[in-house]
């Protein structure tokens, strides 16, 4: 991490610098937290930035003796979140409620062991097919499988 000392009126190279250290060394950081607070990512972008864009205007602040920079960048997230939520609730809205980036189901394991298992039925004999049939896809018992198919419980129990 990069240590700026005192600060007074930044040069704007200077003041450019100062925020692309902000960004690369406390914005993961900030978003982490401020996602974690939220359960809403893009809400949590929008409070990192604002919370940036705040350690940009108070460098006095923010470089002052008092505290780490990272304590007060959480602080102001921390706060901005709370804004927010009240906000939120005032406005009768959830935050968090819609989930933008939800999860979509991957069926292609699903798919994967569908077509194994039909190569493995097919090398079955016709009668330990129909057992497993009658067991495992129509929920019979063994016993009702037996008398179904007519043949011995022993031989139903062994397929």
């Amino acid at each position: 991490m990069t240590v700026i000392t005192a600060v007074g009126s930044l040069p704007e190279a200077r003041s450019g610098f100062l925020l692309h250290r902000l960004v690369a060394d406390h914005a993961q950081t900030l978003l982490a937290y401020a996602e974690r607070l939220l359960r809403d990512r893009y809400t949590a972008e929008d409070i990192v930035q604002e919370t940036l864009i705040r350690a940009w205007e108070h460098t006095d602040r923010l470089y002052g003796n008092q505290g780490s920079v990272r304590g007060w960048l959480l602080t102001v997230t921390r706060n901005l979140v709370i804004d927010e939520v009240r906000g939120a609730r005032l406005r009768h809205e959830t935050v968090g409620a819609e989930h933008h980036d939800a999860a979509q189901v991957d069926h292609s394991d699903a798919v994967l062991t569908s077509i194994q298992v039909r190569g493995l039925l097919r090398q079955l004999s016709q009668e330990h097919r129909e057992v497993l049939v009658h067991t495992y896809l129509w929920g019979r018992t063994v016993q009702e499988t037996a008398e179904i198919l007519g043949v011995p419980l022993s031989a139903a129990a062994e397929s």
